[in-house]
């Protein structure tokens, strides 16, 4: 759950910075008001059922590599941010739970951070909690347009000693907050300059909203190594905004595009039909392991998952190991009902016609 970069204020909360603002949001997800209102489109992916699976359940092998680490399981957990004090409480324990487990991690904005204001955790300490996992810095793609350059993109990397750098697309954030970047001319270019200038590899990533395939296709040729579409049925920013908006137009505008975007499930699809040899990351709206699954069978290379664990980041690294066990032993289960011993035979698993 990616907050944008804009600094102005909103309705609930005059003055507020991006720390607060940032807290806001993570207090207004955690309370359910962002839930989108469509769905993901995964709850139509249904599997056939094995009833004769001829597998030992525990031999499964659940196990891949991304960006040239090995992960026990094809799990992201997604950016999540917050105000800088808790963001760092929250990052330490998702790094904690991701080395624990052998899940790669991806960052919130370090936006903060790269303009020294607070680091929220975002710092080396994050790859000493977390040495042998893929980690992900972050900044959005319209910053590198609006203030930014190729230097603020290398040092989000070297803070974390990151593996690869998320550079997120958030058009329809910019476009209903208060303040928000609306020039997106030139990022594109932007992107494909820091993708050669940079020794490790870009990753585009939409925040609720979907990736289409003919965007992918852009992305792609301009250099960017990992696609994640970060579809809608999961957090909706226009629903948060909505909610915060003190004046009456603004709120309207963004309640009337809570809605918008496109569906995880279609979103996967598009892209690796259009992107056949991009690594694929499915998220938005991964609520469980069967959606992990679901976004596999439909093309991903790997599944990630923000929302559905805020709550346990918030609380202890315990509860987000915890949480991210459940989701690994569903995935299991799946791999199990569908005769899967493998990552790669569940992507051909058997699919039957939703009812």
């Amino acid at each position: 759950m990616d907050g944008t970069d804009s600094t102005a204020p909103s309705g609930l909360g005059l003055g507020l910075g991006i720390g607060d603002r940032k807290t806001e949001h993570l207090d207004l997800v955690l309370s359910g008001v962002g839930d989108a209102s469509v769905s993901s489109g995964l709850h139509s992916v249904r599997f056939e059922h094995v009833a004769l699976p001829e597998l030992d359940m525990d031999a499964i092998d659940l196990s891949t590599r991304f960006l040239g680490r090995r992960l026990a399981a094809p799990i992201l957990i997604s950016s999540m941010t917050g105000g800088p004090a808790r963001a760092g409480r929250i990052n330490a324990r998702l790094a904690e739970a991701a080395q624990h487990l052998g899940l790669a991690l991806g960052v919130g904005s370090q936006r903060i951070a790269l303009e020294g204001r607070a680091d929220s955790g975002l710092s080396a300490t994050l790859r000493r909690l977390a040495p042998d996992v893929p980690l992900l810095a972050n900044i959005g793609a319209v910053q590198l347009v609006a203030g930014f350059s190729i230097d603020e993109a290398r040092r989000a990397v070297d803070m974390l000693e990151a593996d690869a750098l998320i550079l997120h697309l958030n058009p329809l954030q910019e476009a209903i907050q208060p303040g928000g970047n609306r020039d997106f001319r030139g990022v594109l270019s932007a992107i494909e300059a820091t993708a050669r200038a940079l020794p490790v590899p870009i990753v585009a990533k939409e925040v609720g909203a979907g990736l289409s395939g003919p965007v992918a296709a852009r992305l792609a040729a301009a250099g960017v190594s990992v696609i994640d579409v970060a579809g809608s049925g999961g957090t909706s920013f226009a629903a948060i905004e909505a909610s915060r908006r003190g004046d009456a137009a603004g709120r309207q505008a963004a309640a009337a595009f809570a809605d918008w975007g496109i569906p995880t499930a279609q979103a996967v699809r598009d892209v690796r039909r259009a992107c056949p040899d991009i690594c694929l990351i499915g998220s938005g709206g991964v609520r469980n392991g069967l959606d992990v699954a679901r976004v596999l069978r439909l093309g991903a290379d790997l599944a990630g998952q923000a929302a559905a664990g805020l709550a346990a980041a918030d609380r202890s690294t315990e509860d987000v190991v915890a949480h991210f066990a459940s989701v690994i032993e569903q995935l299991r289960i799946a791999c199990f009902c569908t005769g899967s011993a493998d990552l790669a035979a569940l992507r051909g698993a058997r699919l039957v016609a939703a009812a």
